[in-house]
Parts: C-alpha cells; structure tokens; sequence
C-alpha cells in the first residue's frame, strides 16, 4: 500500500463546485469551464500514488494546481470530490481534533517564503513543532540543535531571521520540519525564492539527507532541472490535469505529450540524472569487468563522473553510502540516457 494515495481528485473554486463537476467530468476545459459557469477547475480527475521514502515531485507551470494539490494531502483543501488517504487512513474522514493530531505528528511542511517567526531565534524557530507536540524544554532544545547542526547553521542558533540571508532562513525551515521527525514532508516551492546558486545548494543538502533520513517527500516546483535532480518519481500538471508520472528517465526519454516534450527539449541530461537511475542491477550486468574501475554513490549526477569516464575506459560501479554494489552502467545505457530524440526521430548527442 503506499504512503500516500491521491484517488480521482477535482476541485472546482467557486460559488456552486457541485453544480459544476459533470461538466468537468464530461471533459470540458479548464478554459471552457470559466468562460462559462465563472468557476475555476484547480484539479481535474488526478490520483497518484506516493511510495514509502520516495521523493515525489509534482511539476507544472503556474495555475497547473501543483499547489491545489499538495493542499489536499494535509487537508488545507477540502476536494470536491475524490478521496485522499495516507497511510490507508481516509484524511477526509478526520474530525477536527484528530485532524489537528494528524497534522502536528504525520507530516511537516517547508513553504516558499521561509515562514519563519521573526520574533524568535533560530533554535526557537527549529523548536516550535516540538513545542507544539507538547516535548519537554530539554528535548526541545537537545534535538533542535541535531537538525540545525544537519542543515550546517551550527553557530547561528541565536539569531533571529532578519540576521540571516534567505538561504540560511530556508536552512531553517527545512531544520524546523526535520525536527518534528514526521514520516512525510511537503515541501511547496521550498527553494524558489532562493538564488541559482543557494537554491543548487539546497537541492544537494535534500538530496544528502534524503538518502539518510529517507522521509516521504512530496516537493512542488515549477522548474524542471529541479524536479528531475530531486524526484524519483514525477507528476507533471497541466491546467489542473495530470499528464504524465514517471521517473526522470522516463519524463526525458518518453514525454507523454507536446506539452512535456516541450519542457524536456533543452534538458542538460547529464546535470539531472543520477547514477541509479541508469544503472543495471549486478544480476543484469553481462559485460566483463574492466581492470579499472570508477566507483561512483548511487545519488551522484552523470555529469560528475562523465569526464573520468570519457577520459579512459573504466567500469562503472554504483555503491550505496555504505560501499555496498548496487549495479553498473554499462556504455549502452550511459548512451542512452545522453541521446535524446527530435521529432524527426533523428537522435543527437546531448550538449
């Protein structure tokens, strides 16, 4: 069963949702749908499935419902019709008491403009979630300093936001959400107000404590290179429908649509897909080994390790954190996952 399960999800905005979902049923566009009844469809018959320790990443442009949706899982939103469950519990059917439970124990959210209280310090701010649980002051303070130590803001516990830039602030929030220890983290643009830079930055930082923490994560961006650095499965949005999940190979390699395929022509392959993505499990693996071998962590991107592969001919060996064989990747698949296909069906290298 999966952590989360989004079933046939619609919401409609507007004075009479109800009235208005057969139309929706019935096929018609989000377009249609304003200019003809003033209601507006944020969601149009989704349902997706969130896996235990995955990183799911909902993509689409804005107005797509990415937002909409994430608001479903927590029950910021009421759906107009559909039902969501987590962890086989049907979250509509929670009255107010046990809603609230649910929210302060099962899942943490890390917004876009940092939510941070400017009125107290950063060991404060890590702390609140506890506080609000009902934790003791020393455990409070014991485990706020943990997860501030894991984001790297060891030092800065006594500053208040204002003293900090906003890459150091979402360092904070993210701590605030690791501290409560809840199974599932929404994160809704977490890292888009934040420079190219810092925001590159905080993916890595993600990424590194995903593959320790393991945490259910359902991340919404706008921005494919985060999405497909980031998720191991992807749902891509458009007007309130979804039109394609898969993982990053799959988005890349076989686009659903004119709509994806738009998005996923430019993609720099080699900065957003990772070593496991490609690799062949050692059961698979027919080719002999070479005598020089490149060891690479299964969450390394291609193009940190291409050159050295380019450069002279290598096994490539695909270890967990703990040096343990995943896989290999033979030339083949590194190929295939470098070439991307045009419309004409001739294939061309990636850039």
């Amino acid at each position: 069963m999966a952590k989360i399960e989004i079933k046939n999800v619609y919401k409609i905005f507007g004075e009479n949702p109800s009235k208005v979902l057969p139309m929706v049923q019935e096929g018609a566009s989000k377009e249609q749908v304003l200019e003809e009844t003033g209601h507006t469809v944020g969601l149009d018959n989704v349902s997706i499935n969130v896996e235990e320790g995955e990183t799911f990443v909902c993509m689409g442009l804005s107005g797509s419902g990415k937002s909409t949706l994430i608001r479903h899982i927590n029950r910021l939103i009421d759906p107009t019709s559909g039902e969501v469950s987590v962890e086989g519990t049907n979250v509509m059917q929670l009255d107010q008491k046990k809603l609230i439970d649910f929210r302060r124990h099962k899942m943490s959210m890390v917004f876009q403009r940092f939510g941070l209280f400017p009125h107290k310090t950063v060991i404060q701010n890590v702390g609140y979630g506890l506080e609000v649980q009902g934790k003791d002051k020393n455990e409070i303070e014991k485990v706020a300093m943990e997860k501030i130590d894991a984001v790297g803001l060891n030092g800065f516990e006594h500053q208040y936001p204002n003293q900090l830039s906003g890459g150091m602030q979402q360092r904070v929030g993210l701590a605030r959400a690791l501290a409560t220890n809840t199974d599932i983290m929404l994160m809704d643009e977490a890292f888009s107000a934040l420079d190219p830079l810092i925001r590159s930055d905080m993916q890595k930082q993600l990424i590194d404590l995903q593959a320790e923490l393991k945490k259910t994560i359902v991340f919404i961006t706008h921005d494919l290179d985060e999405s497909l650095r980031l998720g191991d499965h992807i749902g891509i949005l458009n007007g309130g429908r979804l039109v394609q999940v898969g993982t990053p190979i799959d988005i890349i390699m076989k686009p659903a649509d004119d709509y994806v395929a738009a998005f996923v022509k430019d993609v720099n392959r080699a900065k957003v897909i990772k070593a496991k993505i490609i690799m062949v499990s050692p059961q698979q693996f027919k080719g002999a080994k070479n005598s020089n071998t490149i060891k690479v962590k299964e969450d390394t991107f291609l193009d940190e390790f291409l050159p050295k592969v380019c450069l002279t001919p290598a096994t490539v060996e695909v270890v967990d954190k703990s040096g343990n064989v995943k896989g290999y990747i033979t030339d083949k698949e590194l190929s295939k996952a470098l070439t991307k296909t045009h419309s004409n069906g001739v294939a061309k290298s990636q850039k």
